[in-house]
């Protein structure tokens, strides 16, 4: 199981970066998680488009969600000028109507996912945990069977991401405020509370993403040091996660 990390900016894109968007791929299998700003982009100079196999979104906030559109224009131009005729299943929640909709178009597919259920999507398994966040959000417990990658999407912190998270070998943390800092109100976690997650639910490593666009966001990995003795990386475009190594 493959992670690469497409984009990680919280709210919108550094220059020449992208909003939330990780990659995670098995088995010949290309499984997008969020389609932030800027994602797109980045994506091409990785992967095909048309070599998407599925999408997943956490919530409809435009800093996941804004490059769906042109994504679906991508795959209509694509299938017009190869005359393919698959169409791309993008799976979100139905709590926002509106956002869910959206993803429909004429060589894409709105799937809704069930939070209460175990979603299969290619390889992936996939456990949902609803966040603290201003909107409908679910975090994602994914696994191939045999490692676990947790991704947190936006939240403020709760104690139930102990038990969601448990014995992850990875632990992608929403990251978007400073230890001295206090994201709550805004539904996102600070590096302490990502980090205490990380320690609580003995994680094997723990990416902080999510970043926020001011000061030095190196301090964020200082800061979560002293709460979590495990490997700690900051984010970044192009970062490389993987283990099994079947990908």
């Amino acid at each position: 199981m493959k992670l690469t990390i497409i984009g990680c900016w919280g709210g919108y894109p550094a220059p020449g970066g992208a909003t939330s968007a990780y990659m995670l791929e098995q088995d010949d299998f290309t499984l997008l998680i969020d389609a932030g700003s800027g994602s797109l982009s980045k994506l091409q100079s990785m992967k095909h488009v048309m070599n998407l196999d599925a999408v997943i979104l956490s919530h409809y906030h435009n800093d996941h969600i804004a490059d769906i559109g042109v994504l679906q224009y991508a795959w209509l131009v694509q299938s017009y000028m190869s005359d393919r005729k698959e169409v791309l299943p993008i799976y979100g929640h139905q709590e926002d109507q509106y956002g869910f909709k959206s993803l429909t178009h004429k060589h894409t597919e709105g799937v809704a996912y069930d939070p209460a259920a175990t979603l299969e999507v290619g390889p992936f398994s996939i456990t949902f945990l609803k966040t603290v966040h201003p909107v409908p959000c679910y975090g994602m417990r994914i696994t191939n069977g045999e490692d676990v990658i947790v991704y947190t999407a936006d939240t403020a912190f709760k104690e139930a991401w102990y038990d969601f998270a448990k014995d992850a070998d990875l632990l992608v943390t929403d990251c978007n405020f400073y230890a001295d800092q206090d994201g709550s109100a805004a539904g996102h976690m600070t590096s302490k509370e990502g980090a205490m997650i990380a320690d609580k639910a003995n994680v094997d490593e723990l990416i902080l993403s999510h970043l926020p666009q001011y000061r030095d966001n190196n301090d964020l990995v200082k800061e979560a040091k002293a709460f979590y003795s495990g490997s700690i990386q900051l984010a970044k475009e192009g970062l490389v996660w993987g283990k099994s190594h079947n990908f």
